[in-house]
């Protein structure tokens, strides 16, 4: 703790025990953390008495419900796989990602036991995605987005933009609604509310964004590389991470070819909690992803037969991994040739 901030950041102006209880009364140290609690903003109720609007949005966000993790899973569930998902690994596994206020703008979240601790001394940081967003989300997209993996990185980042550029602060503290995922969330960064349909410098750019309008997502041809996909998983046996490119139909749109990541749920990840996931074929193992590694010319902008002659990076039955979902046939795609 740095004493020097007690006179300049507001948040001490009631003193520490505002936030963590305690005792401020008693003259030694275990007297005095008797009944202190160690994150107060746990409980958003700690937050509320100052900042009433961001928390009463922020509660219902799914950086706080988690409710996406659940929602991403519950389609392979009976109803007492459901129960017992909830109780014994939603609430004790699952929600160890959720964040609040002091997780991000004080000290990091707990992510597998690690974190890095107070973020600035204690002082309260409106904004330091390096430490906050990369601590969560540093598993793929963050590492992709810096280019940390060995990759390119991201042509956004290597300009000096960062999280928040694209990813609003509404985003964050949530609007109010209470959403299953994130597919529900309506404002959502978009690359068309930047680079305009229609605006592009050559005819090429104009014709090539006509002709896959609606059908391919921006990231299919602009992804620079290989990005992270992660095999096998969850409940304490772990995962393994390996780099790959995959193209399909959009699980959520069957209309729309996209990049796709590998979701590690196998038909026994929750086998010890007793979970048989007897609908495990109701959902693909591969989900529409946005790599955060994106680059103006690639080698799919460069040349149409990378996709329509080479096929390169397209899923199909002999790439399916093995034992998987029944779903992941349906996500194939085969592009057709061109009539030259």
């Amino acid at each position: 703790m740095d004493k020097s901030l007690l006179g300049k950041d507001p948040h001490f102006s009631e003193g520490c025990a505002f936030c963590h209880k305690g005792n401020e009364k008693a003259q030694d140290k275990t007297g005095a953390h008797q009944g202190m609690i160690k994150r107060p903003s746990g409980n958003l109720e700690a937050c509320v008495s100052c900042h009433e609007d961001i928390t009463k949005t922020y509660k219902n966000s799914l950086h706080y419900t988690t409710a996406g993790l659940r929602h991403g899973v519950m389609g392979r569930f009976s109803k007492e796989d459901l129960k017992i998902f909830d109780e014994k690994v939603f609430e004790k596994s699952c929600r160890s990602c959720h964040s609040s206020c002091g997780e991000c703008h004080v000290k990091s979240p707990v992510i597998g036991g690690v974190n890095i601790g107070l973020i600035k001394g204690h002082r309260f940081v409106k904004r330091d995605e390096g430490k906050t967003c990369a601590l969560c989300h540093g598993g793929r997209v963050y590492p992709e987005f810096t280019g940390e993996y060995g990759g390119t990185p991201d042509v956004h980042y290597q300009k000096g933009m960062v999280c928040m550029d694209c990813h609003k602060k509404a985003q964050f503290h949530g609007d109010g609604n209470r959403y299953l995922s994130k597919r529900e969330v309506k404002e959502k960064p978009a690359c068309v509310k930047c680079h305009k349909p229609g605006e592009e410098k050559t005819e090429k750019a104009k014709t090539a964004h006509e002709k896959h309008s609606e059908k391919l997502s921006c990231v299919s041809c602009h992804a620079s590389g290989q990005y992270r996909n992660c095999y096998g998983c969850h409940l304490g046996k772990g995962a393994t991470a390996k780099p790959g490119f995959i193209l399909g139909l959009n699980p959520k749109d069957k209309k729309t070819v996209t990049t796709l990541r590998v979701i590690p749920t196998v038909r026994d990840t929750f086998q010890p909690a007793g979970i048989k996931m007897e609908n495990y074929d109701a959902l693909p193992n591969y989900w529409d992803a946005t790599p955060h590694n994106i680059k103006k010319r690639t080698e799919r902008t460069r040349s149409c037969d990378v996709c329509h002659v080479d096929k390169a990076g397209f899923l199909t039955k002999e790439t399916l991994i093995k034992n998987g979902s029944k779903a992941n046939e349906g996500l194939i795609y085969d592009p057709k040739p061109i009539k030259k």
